[in-house]
């Protein structure tokens, strides 16, 4: 079976709108969060503010072993076939526990595995890993998009995977 690509944000798809920035707020907070059921790799990450952060922000890829953060739960629709519009679904698990976005609670995380780690005063970032240096993650275990900022500031964030 060939390997397909799946790009999935911090927002349900938009269909007649651009997409809904989310808010910060001021303590850590889960933005988007992957749960996969079989391993995947990360092609590349990125996130944009609406307006440029009047301090240092910190933004951090992760995996977070299996505790996950509670969050809105992504639909299959929202994990857009990237490479292949004939691809079937993306098989990750969309779940308040599983794949999604905005953090209401964060979990009791005990252990982190940092895929990137961002401080910066920068308005956008993107990042494409190089080819065959791509993080994975193991089914099961949990990919956030974690952010701290000083005052809350509206995002938008994605990750782009294969699995």
């Amino acid at each position: 079976m060939s390997r397909r690509t799946y790009r999935i944000g911090n927002y349900a798809m938009p269909t007649t709108a651009f997409p809904t920035p989310v808010t910060t707020g001021t303590s850590i907070k889960t933005m988007l969060q992957v749960k996969p059921a079989s391993s995947i790799a990360v092609i590349g990450w990125g996130y944009s503010f609406d307006i440029a952060p009047t301090a240092v922000v910190k933004v951090e890829l992760v995996t977070t072993g299996t505790v996950n953060a509670t969050v809105t739960a992504s639909v299959a629709a929202d994990a857009a076939k990237y490479d292949d519009p004939s691809a079937g679904v993306s098989t990750v698990t969309f779940a308040t526990s599983g794949t999604g976005y905005t953090s209401s609670a964060e979990g009791s995380v005990t252990t982190t595995r940092e895929l990137d780690v961002r401080q910066a005063w920068e308005q956008s970032y993107d990042m494409r890993y190089e080819l065959g240096r791509e993080p994975g993650v193991v089914a099961a275990d949990i990919l956030r998009i974690r952010v701290t900022t000083a005052t809350a500031i509206n995002m938008l964030c994605y990750i782009i995977y294969e699995e």
